[in-house]
Order: C-alpha cells, then structure tokens, then sequence
C-alpha cells in the first residue's frame, strides 16, 4: 500500500504536570515507522516544564491548553479535533513501542470489519523498565463483564465507531474500561492480535494506585451501571483492600479465608437484586490459598 493510501492514525495525549514522562511519551510516537500520524496533545493547564516541552516539538505536534474536567475529557476534545481515520489515546506517562502504529493501522485497513484492534502491552515502572505483561486476553464480551482486559495505550479505534459511540467525558478513573463495555453492548467489533504495542507506566504517583478507594468504587458504580451486578472478584478485591489497605499491584492481593468470609455480606449489599448469583460466585471461588495467614 502506498503511503498516501495509509489511513491517518490520530494519537490524542491528555496531559497534566507530566514533565517527566512526556518526552519519552513524544519520543514514542516520532519514532514510529508509520508515515502518516498527527499528534494531538491536550493539556489542562500544567505547572511543571511541560509548556517548554511541548514548544520544543512545535510543528511536531499539535498542542492546546486549557482547563478540562480531567484526562477523559481531555482526550475526549482531542479526539473532536482529529481528522484521522484511526484514533488511540496515548496517556502523557504511556508510550507506543516501535512498529505499534503500524501494526494496528495495517490490521484495521486489512480487516474493515473491525471496529476496535488491541495488542499486547507491558506494565512499566517510572523508569521505563518492564514490571510485567499486561494481563490482555482475546475478545470476550463476557468477561468484560468481569475484568478489563484490554491494554488501553494499545488499542486502537476506528474513527467512524469511536465517533458513535465515544468516551464519556465525565468518567475520569475506568473510563477506558466505561468505553469498551458500552461499544460490547452495541455490537461493535473487537479483535486481538499477538504483537506487543505499547508500555502502561504504573508508579505511585498513578491514579490506579493512589486512589485506589476511588477507583473501586468508580469500577463498581460502573459494573452496576452496565450490568446490574459486580461480580466476586471485584467484591474480594474491595474487600481485601479494605482489611489490609495493600494496593494490589506493587503488593499483591494477599488471600485468606477471613478476607474470603467478608466478602460475602459485602457482595450481597452490592448486589441486593441478585444475591442468589452471587452467593453461587462465593461457594464457587477456589479456596486454595485462602487459608494463608494474613
């Protein structure tokens, strides 16, 4: 395919006082071997060097800043201002790895049945260095229902569906997770493929640790909202973080049968319409492990 013939890939950056990450971040995208990207970033209003950053790649990029509700908002008025047939966010501490735009862009133009394309990525520390892969799995709309399995930084969205469906700019901590389950539910199409695309950068400093009450609760308002149910393992993980406060990534969810216990009353106040599901969820969650001493 020639050049020309490409379709445009548009990669929209929501960015807030992430002077650390954002060259790396750029970087990433510059380095790319696809020839027709258009860079957006969005940033709310930062206090740290990220204006002297993004000057340095002025005409590079194209870059707006001002007040927004938070990052889905943001790349959410990013994606308003893309022209291009393909969009991906790519989160300001994030980064594509290489052959990643091009890999994704050749497989939606191959497969126009396709709305949504992942690939695999690694979770990184704050260094960049690989912590572990991201736990991605193939397209289940009924595991969905249980666990967000695709790798943000490395999915990509056809324009025409994206512009259908679209993030909620509202949502600020799942809302990736809030966009894939409504495109399930209306049908649009997703497909994995094997190649490695991008690094997630988990750190302190992330909302996914930090907050994590507050992520909880938002992935649990969340699953209510779209199912009417929050299934066990997001009532244990709840529960679990509440007796012990570890942060289930850079320490482990530790398992124990009084943590197991526990969950109980709690799935069946979240659940108060279903119960009978959930109990059957608790009597079937294996108990290996579970009697480990906190």
């Amino acid at each position: 395919m020639n050049p020309s013939e490409l379709p445009l890939v548009s990669v929209v950056t929501p960015s807030y006082n992430a002077a650390r990450y954002l060259t790396e971040t750029i970087e990433s995208v510059i380095s790319q071997d696809y020839p027709r990207i258009e860079h957006i970033v969005m940033d709310g209003g930062s206090t740290d060097a990220t204006p002297q950053i993004l000057d340095r790649y002025r005409g590079r990029l194209q870059y707006f800043t001002g007040k927004d509700k938070g990052p889905s908002d943001a790349a959410h008025r990013g994606f308003q201002k893309a022209t291009g047939e393909i969009f991906v966010w790519l989160n300001a501490d994030d980064v594509f790895l290489p052959g990643a735009v091009r890999a994704a862009a050749q497989y939606l133009a191959y497969h126009p049945e396709i709305d949504v394309v992942y690939g695999e990525g690694n979770w990184i520390d704050e260094n960049g260095r690989v912590i572990c892969r991201y736990p991605t799995l193939p397209f289940d709309s009924a595991v969905l229902e249980r666990d967000c399995f695709i790798c943000q930084p490395a999915a990509y969205i056809r324009a025409s569906s994206y512009r259908q469906c679209g993030l909620d700019p509202d949502i600020n901590l799942p809302f990736d997770y809030d966009l894939w389950i409504r495109m399930a539910k209306r049908g649009f199409r997703f497909a994995s493929i094997p190649q490695y695309l991008a690094g997630s950068r988990m750190h302190r400093g992330a909302k996914t640790i930090n907050q994590r009450e507050d992520v909880f609760q938002a992935s649990i308002r969340l699953l209510k909202r779209h199912y009417g149910y929050v299934p066990f393992s997001w009532v244990f993980g709840y529960t679990a973080y509440h007796m012990d406060g570890r942060d289930q990534f850079f320490e482990a969810l530790r398992p124990s049968l009084r943590k197991y216990l526990a969950a109980l009353p709690m799935g069946l106040r979240l659940n108060p319409s279903r119960r009978v599901r959930f109990l059957g969820e608790w009597l079937a969650a294996p108990l290996g492990g579970l009697r480990r001493r906190d």
